[in-house]
């Protein structure tokens, strides 16, 4: 049978894209540019982390990796996004713990932690640290548990609202400890601070970098971290466990991940390639200013790590009476 020209054409064109998808599907990874979805505004210490994890992966893998900022909805916006996005590589999520802390607190999440996502690393983590302000006296953990015990209810603690980092810390310090404090949230870590600092409240848990110029100063007390070990910012402060409550800890973390069902060896890639970013002294000098310490954990303790979250939040939460809104 003979074909015409035209079809002749229509037949080598179609072959063409074909043999160019082909080649595209089993090109070594990267071959293209990657972004990484960071679901907050730009700024943040999860921003700032991907950022370094983007401009070492450019480095060394020979495509840009670019950081595109999806802020809103606690996080969720850019989750979502990228947990629909195409299984290739090309598009990965950076994210802190809210990833699993939406799950608990809010009725109507549109992902899920476990299933909608393949864990890479666990790139950092950070502690809380417990400070009071001129309300409260005790200058230990013992001191205040002890006063916390002896008039229930009666001291205050300021958070940055319901849901987030250091208002899960001390709901779980409250449960671990057997005190009964109330709760007074914000709308943001200044205010909490502020109001901390003029005695309108007596303690909170707040990040390292914002608690260290106003305990250098005297103005806040250092009582404890919330982490499994001191940090370099603040090597007198003994961790919640040390300083008598075992077992006691909670960790603020950021992770990259990718949408499910991302091909094994491009995920193995990414891991190997984060461990190596993260090791690097440059690294870990801006980190542990910020009183974060980088991890670089394997793709399996990542997963690990999400679902056991998962289980202690939700009987925090449980614990608190905090409803899903």
């Amino acid at each position: 049978m003979k074909v015409s020209a035209p079809r002749i054409w229509v037949f080598i064109v179609v072959l063409a894209l074909f043999a160019d998808t082909t080649l595209a599907q089993n090109a070594p990874y990267p071959n293209r540019p990657v972004r990484i979805i960071v679901p907050s505004a730009p700024g943040g210490g999860t921003d700032i982390i991907a950022r370094e994890l983007a401009a070492h992966f450019t480095k060394t893998m020979g495509q840009s990796f670019v950081v595109e900022n999806k802020a809103g909805a606690g996080n969720m916006i850019g989750i979502e996004a990228a947990a629909r996005s195409a299984p290739d590589g090309y598009t990965l999520l950076f994210v802190p713990s809210p990833l699993v802390l939406n799950t608990v607190l809010y009725k109507s999440v549109p992902y899920k932690p476990v299933l909608d996502f393949a864990p890479i690393t666990i790139a950092a983590t950070a502690p809380n640290v417990l400070v009071v302000g001129p309300a409260v006296t005790a200058r230990t953990l013992a001191e205040f548990i002890a006063q916390a015990k002896q008039k229930p209810g009666a001291i205050s603690y300021g958070s940055a609202g319901v849901g987030t980092s250091p208002h899960m810390s001390m709901e779980l310090f409250k449960s671990m400890a057997g005190v009964d404090l109330l709760h007074v949230p914000y709308k943001g870590t200044t205010p909490a601070v502020t109001d901390l600092l003029g005695g309108q409240i007596g303690a909170m848990f707040v990040n390292a970098l914002t608690a260290k110029p106003h305990i250098d100063s005297g103005r806040l007390r250092a009582l404890a971290v919330s982490g499994t070990k001191r940090i370099e910012a603040l090597p007198g402060v003994p961790t919640v466990a040390e300083a008598g409550v075992p077992g006691y800890v909670s960790l603020q973390w950021y992770g990259l991940l990718a949408p499910a069902d991302t091909p094994p060896g491009i995920v193995a890639r990414l891991n190997v390639e984060s461990y190596k970013a993260l090791k690097t002294a440059e690294l870990r000098q801006k980190l542990a200013a910020d009183g974060a310490e980088p991890v670089g954990s394997s793709p399996g303790a990542f997963a690990t790590l999400i679902r056991e979250e998962l289980e202690k939040w939700t009987r925090v939460a449980q614990a608190a009476k905090i409803e899903p809104q």
